[in-house]
This record gives C-alpha cells, structure tokens and sequence, in this order.
C-alpha cells in the first residue's frame, strides 16, 4: 500500500488539484491582478510554495514564417509552510503586478493621425498577435510533477 501511494504522490496523481480564478478581463492601465488560488486534494499533502505569472504569447508572421515569442510581464511567488487534508480547501488570494509592452507598430498606433495609420498597416502587414496568460503553480513536497492551472485572460 505505502509503494503505491509514494508513486501516486510523485506522479500528482489524486494530490493537489489547482483552480485559477481571475477575471477574464483586465485593464491594461491597471498594473495588477487580483485573484485566488484554490486548492484541493484526495489525499493528505504538504504544501511548499506557490508561483504565479502573467506572460503574453506575441505572435508575427504567417505559415512557415510563423514567430512565436514569450514576454513575462510579472512574477509573484511565496513559501505556503502547511498541510491539506481531504474535503478541507484552501484559498490563497494574491495580487500580480504587471508591466504591459508594446511592439513598434502598438507605439505608432498610439500616436493617431498619419503616423496611426502607418502603425495599424505595419501590424496587420506583420500579422502581430498577442495573447496573455495567467499561470500558478504550487509546490507539493511529495509531487515530482508539481500541480499548475493556466487560464487566458484579455488585456483591454
């Protein structure tokens, strides 16, 4: 019984599940996100640390000139230090900070008038795309594959 549990505790299998809940909608203005993280499991689990991010997934080009790169926009993490027990979840709220970039063609967008125009052609030209993401992770001191939850999110 206790080889099987040690194997089912290091694949992440009945452990910790981890729920995201943030809004689908963020203002770019505002700097932060305000969520929580909700933890469950089947079985009694030791909880180390937990990491949350927001990254944007920009993407250019078309078919086989296809470019994708990642930009980390804000890091959080802390040591969490206790235990969850079966049918007892746990919430652990956090605000991320952020910092937003912008492409060349984003910037000339901004600006209006001609030089808008030529912004808002450069970046169709380009076919730029960016999609944001929030990621938590939590570490689970028996897990070798730690527990994570991943939800899109739009940046307006």
């Amino acid at each position: 019984m206790g080889f099987f549990q040690n194997l089912k505790n290091k694949l992440g299998i009945g452990g910790v599940s981890v729920s995201l809940e943030v809004p689908g909608q963020i203002a770019k203005d505002s700097g932060a996100v305000v969520g929580k993280i909700i933890l469950t499991t089947k079985s009694d689990q030791e909880l180390v640390s937990y990491k949350v991010k927001i990254y944007e997934e920009f993407t250019t080009g078309r078919g086989d000139d296809k470019k994708t790169k990642i930009f980390d926009l804000g890091t959080i993490s802390a040591p969490l230090g206790y235990s969850i027990k079966p049918g007892e979840p746990k919430e652990i709220e956090f605000s991320l900070p952020f910092n937003v970039l912008k492409s060349n063609n984003d910037e000339l967008k901004e600006k209006g008038g001609a030089l808008g125009a030529l912004g808002k052609m450069g970046s169709f030209a380009d076919n730029e795309k960016s999609v944001y993401f929030i990621d938590a992770e939590v570490d689970v001191k028996a897990a070798a594959l730690d527990p994570s939850s991943k939800k899109e999110i739009r940046l307006v």
